[in-house]
């Protein structure tokens, strides 16, 4: 067994899948540390991060004469460099301008400016592809559009194009919150269930919805106004 994490020429098949295992599990466990921020938005700084990890470990993974010890712990490395930097960037705004970009003005009050294009590398294919995405192909509707750090580009409408709100209409909706989940595959998620209402009432408000057992239910999720939001569990 120490061969799987020391490496050895003649590596059995299960070596390789044992060690593929390791790798994913030392990852997965790094990223939990790290925090979520590397999943939520690639950035330069996160994009860095996973090719370095990912050429580190990988090679670990094919080769089965490499000793795991020196990439796990070059990985470590790298994973705690990427946290301090991001730390660093949360602490010290002035810093934080280093390693991050600053978001880029594309369309100012309805105008196009060229020469932020031509600086961000954008072609016009490009822009117009990104506000079609954005519900914002008519370029009449829009006040703003801005490159932001994780390259994605947000649109800001004129107000005459807004979609209009309750407010607007002067209608007071109560708010519907976050709503809990109940039943997940047929199975009730009692510590849920018991912030809302008893399991009489679950069964008595699913033979309202036409539901005559928790088993026939797929999801089922409660707001904070009371509603119900009910799917059948689909039997293969």
């Amino acid at each position: 067994m120490t061969d799987v994490w020391t490496g050895a020429q003649d590596l059995p098949f299960y070596g390789f899948i044992v060690r593929a295992l390791f790798v994913y599990i030392y990852i997965f466990l790094m990223v939990k540390v790290i925090g979520q921020r590397s999943m939520a938005n690639i950035d330069p700084l996160d994009f860095i991060f996973g090719v370095v990890i990912g050429d580190i470990l990988g090679e670990s993974i094919s080769s089965g004469d490499e000793d795991l010890t020196g990439p796990f712990a070059g990985a470590a490395m790298i994973a705690f460099l990427h946290w301090l930097l991001s730390y660093a960037g949360l602490k010290f705004p002035r810093f934080r301008r280093v390693i991050e970009d600053e978001p880029f003005i594309i369309i100012e009050k309805g105008q196009i400016l060229d020469h932020m294009l031509k600086k961000c590398s954008i072609t016009m294919e490009q822009l117009l592809m990104e506000l079609r995405l954005n519900d914002a192909a008519d370029l009449k509707e829009i006040d703003y559009a801005v490159l932001e750090p994780n390259g994605q580009i947000s649109v800001i409408k004129r107000s005459p194009f807004h979609a209009a709100t309750a407010k607007d209409v002067g209608l007071s909706p109560q708010n519907k919150g976050y709503p809990k989940v109940i039943i997940s595959d047929g199975r009730v998620i009692t510590h849920n269930m018991k912030k809302i209402m008893t399991r009489q009432e679950l069964e008595n408000g699913l033979i309202d919805h036409g539901y005559n057992a928790v088993e026939d239910v797929f999801l089922m999720t409660v707001n904070e106004a009371g509603e119900w939001y009910v799917t059948p569990r689909l039997r293969v």
